[in-house]
């Protein structure tokens, strides 16, 4: 999901981002200070919801609104401002919410779900790089047979799509190349468990190879190396901390900050 905030004032501003990040971590979330600088990224970029302070400016925050929605006809608008006075102005432009200040991650849950607008569905398979590994179908984390396989997906997601030999997973996952039949259950619970759950092409299997298919999962480690805002604020100074092999991508991290 795609969401914009707007607000002139910085504090409020960063409190409205983290606040969006918290209810919907998902989120992709481009936060600005001025109405104009809005409508200049809005005629290049499009959003599924956009979060509008009202009392701004030169612009406030209907008319800003009512560019975006000239725009973009189906973004969500839903206003966030300090003032109750502007409901009925909301209501008669069909805005897709109204929150009174102070913003609370209760009340953003409350409007993002029961959008006015439909946002198209995200990815199916979201992927946690960041603290300890987790991957999640639907909201729900997924289980596989082998404790083994969630970290052969792990190992999968930390080489980014490279198509990863058995020799080099063996040595990722057990330090040598002596378990090759435990390997080959392992990579069969991944691949069948996928498959049973519709989300198989976020692996691709080829004779004596995997790798995953980075567009087709949701993952703040990808989204960091996109340089997306909302992942750089996720990352708490920990990758994959379950897995020792991680450690070398984790230097690679903490070089960046």
């Amino acid at each position: 999901m795609r969401i914009l905030a707007v607000d002139d004032e910085r504090l409020a501003l960063e409190n409205l981002i983290e606040t969006i990040v918290s209810a919907c971590p998902s989120a992709e979330v481009k936060g600005i200070r001025y109405p104009e600088d809005a409508i200049e990224y809005a005629r290049n970029n499009v959003c599924d919801v956009a979060f509008l302070d009202i009392e701004m400016g030169k612009i406030n925050g209907v008319g800003l609104a009512e560019k975006l929605k000239e725009l973009n006809p189906d973004v969500n608008i839903i206003f966030a401002t300090g003032y109750g006075n502007y409901r009925d102005v909301a209501f008669d432009m069909h805005a897709s919410g109204y929150i009174e200040k102070p913003v609370t991650a209760q009340k953003v849950a409350h409007e993002l779900a029961n959008l006015r607008r439909p946002v198209p569905s995200l990815k199916r398979v979201r992927v946690q790089a960041f603290g300890n590994f987790e991957i999640y179908l639907d909201g729900e984390p997924m289980n596989f047979r082998y404790s083994k396989t969630k970290e052969l997906l792990a190992y999968l997601v930390d080489r980014k799509g490279a198509m990863c030999t058995v020799g080099e997973m063996c040595s990722a996952l057990f330090e040598d190349n002596d378990h090759i039949v435990y390997f080959k259950s392992i990579r069969g619970d991944l691949l069948t468990t996928l498959k049973s759950h519709g989300c198989e092409r976020i692996v691709i299997h080829r004779y004596g190879t995997l790798g995953i298919v980075p567009s087709e999962v949701e993952c703040d480690y990808y989204d960091f190396l996109n340089g997306k805002v909302t992942a750089a604020n996720a990352y708490r100074g920990e990758y994959m901390a379950q897995y020792s092999w991680a450690e070398s991508t984790h230097a690679i991290l903490e070089k960046r900050f």
